[in-house]
This record gives C-alpha cells, sequence and structure tokens, in this order.
C-alpha cells in the first residue's frame, strides 16, 4: 500500500442506532479520511440483545463474550451483517464517504477457529486465525472506507460470531495501522470512578485482575494489548467527543 498506513476505527453498538451519534460519526470519518486511510469495524450488541429478547431466544455473556447457539447465530449475522453493516454505510455514502459494507465472510477476509474460553464451548464463536490483507489494501488504495461486520468465516467452513474489538484488533495488526481506536460511549477506561489517560500492557492485565477493569471492556482492552503487543504503536479507548479531539485512555507497551 502506498501512501500513510491506516486508521482502524471500532464503533460499539450502543449508540450506533442513535441519528445524533451516526451523524457526529460519520463527520468524524470524513474529515479523518481527507489524509488518512480508514477501516470502519463495528459492533451491534444492544441490537442483538433487544432482537433475542424479543424472539425469546435466550443467551449467555462469558467473559464479556456473548455465547453463540445456531439459533443465536442467525439473529447475530441479521443484525451485523444486515441492519447495522447497511445501516452504517449509508450513513457514510451520505456524507460523501465511498464507504463499501463487507463482513469477515467475503472473500475469505477474515479466517477464524473457535473460541473456547477457559476450556468453555460457548458456540459458534470465532478468535481470528488469519486476515487476507491484500483485499483490504486494495480497498484503501482505491480510496475507499471498508465498513466491516464481525461474521467471520471459520476454517470449518461456517459462519462465526466473533467479538469486534478482537476483529478490529487483528485488522489493525495484519495492516500495519498506525492507530486502532475503540469508539465507545465511555469516554475511556475508568479506575476508581475516573478515566485514566494512559496505561500499560501490565497495567492493564493487572486491573482486570484485581476487578477494576471487567465486563465488556474486558475484550476491548485485551484487543487494545494484544495490537500493541504485535505493533501497533498505540490502541485508545474513547468516546465520539475523544475521536474528534484525541482524548481517552492511550494503551501502549510502556
Amino acid at each position: 500500500m502506498s501512501g500513510p498506513s491506516p486508521l482502524i476505527l471500532k464503533v460499539g453498538g450502543n449508540e450506533i442506532d442513535d441519528d445524533s451519534f451516526l451523524a457526529g460519526f460519520v463527520r468524524a470519518v470524513a474529515e479523518l479520511q481527507r489524509t488518512t486511510p480508514v477501516v470502519v469495524v463495528h459492533g451491534g450488541g444492544k441490537e442483538i440483545a433487544e432482537l433475542h429478547a424479543q424472539l425469546n431466544v435466550p443467551f449467555e455473556m462469558v467473559d464479556g463474550l456473548r455465547a453463540t447457539s445456531a439459533e443465536s447465530l442467525r439473529l447475530v449475522e441479521m443484525v451485523l451483517s444486515g441492519l447495522v453493516n447497511t445501516r452504517l454505510t449509508r450513513w457514510l455514502v451520505n456524507a460523501g464517504v465511498e464507504a463499501l459494507g463487507v463482513n469477515g465472510v467475503d472473500l475469505g477476509l477474515i479466517r477464524v477457529r473457535p473460541l473456547r474460553p477457559r476450556g468453555r464451548d460457548i458456540g459458534f464463536v470465532g478468535q481470528v486465525a488469519a486476515v487476507r490483507r491484500e483485499w483490504l489494501l486494495r480497498l484503501l488504495d482505491l480510496g475507499v472506507v471498508p465498513v466491516v461486520s464481525p461474521i467471520s468465516l471459520g476454517v470449518d467452513g461456517l459462519s462465526y460470531n466473533v467479538n469486534a474489538d478482537q476483529v478490529a484488533g487483528a485488522l489493525a495488526v495484519a495492516l500495519a495501522a498506525q492507530r486502532l481506536v475503540f469508539v465507545s460511549n465511555v469516554p475511556g477506561v475508568k479506575l476508581n470512578g475516573q478515566v485514566t489517560p494512559s496505561l500499560t500492557v501490565a497495567e492493564v492485565e493487572a486491573h482486570i485482575a484485581s476487578g477494576q477493569i471487567s465486563g465488556g471492556m474486558i475484550p476491548k482492552v485485551r484487543a487494545a494489548v494484544d495490537a500493541v503487543r504485535e505493533g501497533v504503536a498505540e490502541a485508545v479507548i474513547t468516546d465520539l467527543a475523544g475521536l474528534v479531539v484525541g482524548g481517552g485512555t492511550v494503551i501502549g507497551e510502556r
């Protein structure tokens, strides 16, 4: 790829159905893309949970990850690769951004193996094994913003639900990204009720062990740590306001 290394933006699912949030997010992407290639990875957890509740399909959260049965996977695919991916792509295109919605199954972009946290079988949940970076680089060279749903292709040929934070981290490593930014509904990682401006890899693990970092923040910070360990200069956890002004929690080696 010629030109600057890309920026990976992962946008969470808590506000991705909110018009005011989407308007601000696409403005930020349009501005960033003027100087930097951008890849957007999205979640959709809130709408996934709502659809499960509406259809009375139970699910369980394990270490911040959604256990995914065959029945649950159908709903997850509907929300992520259908509703959310199309909505986010539409907003970006309407803002003048050359955006293309894809998922990890398309072209075999993201290959995964079954994820078994602490040896537990949590169904069709995958962990990234390989990324076909050449296709994403071609899109970036064309000035396209890939909008990536984390539904991915298993090495067994089946579809898998993959935590979007982990997908964003894997893409950042594969594309040698300059920066990985997790845009969530919180301004950063909170310790004792206050956002901390920076954390080292060692500090992240210590705060997970102590319980200061918990729930859905665990896969987010672990994805950030993995990316930093694999060569991404820095990973940032922030909200929309922080994306615009450069705030949030920066996670680095030291």
